[in-house]
């Protein structure tokens, strides 16, 4: 099953990166890259044809999202404060900001190779 691959890569990666951004993490952000990570894999495979820059696009809008909904739940009910951004220009509601979901657009292509990259392995 590939899906439980993903959502484990998501989970593993997202992690790492908040590791080497800001030198911690949440058990939380575990959950929300491993949806990140297969929320992008659907739009992989249901929009294959589209070009990169607009994947991606699609990509970043989907992890601020799911950024968003997990902000809402872990900061602003449990008030859990595992980030704010409140201190950062456009933020909404201090759990997304614009630069951040610019940067998710960004990483959306290396995420899109790594994705198409799992599936071949997997489907050969």
């Amino acid at each position: 099953m590939i899906y439980p691959l993903i959502f484990a890569l998501g989970a593993l990666i997202y992690v790492a990166l908040e590791l080497i951004w800001r030198g911690r993490s949440h058990w939380t952000m575990a959950l929300a890259g491993g949806v990140c990570a297969l929320l992008l894999f659907g739009l992989y495979r249901r929009f294959f044809e589209l070009p990169l820059p607009v994947l991606c696009l699609m990509g970043g809008l989907v992890i601020t999202a799911v950024e968003f909904i997990t902000g809402f739940i872990v900061n602003l009910t449990m008030d859990w404060k595992v980030w704010d951004y409140s201190n950062q220009s456009g933020n909404l509601y201090g759990q997304v900001c614009p630069a951040y979901s610019l940067m998710w657009v960004l990483l959306s292509a290396p995420a899109y190779l790594l994705l198409d990259f799992v599936y071949t392995l997997t489907s050969a």
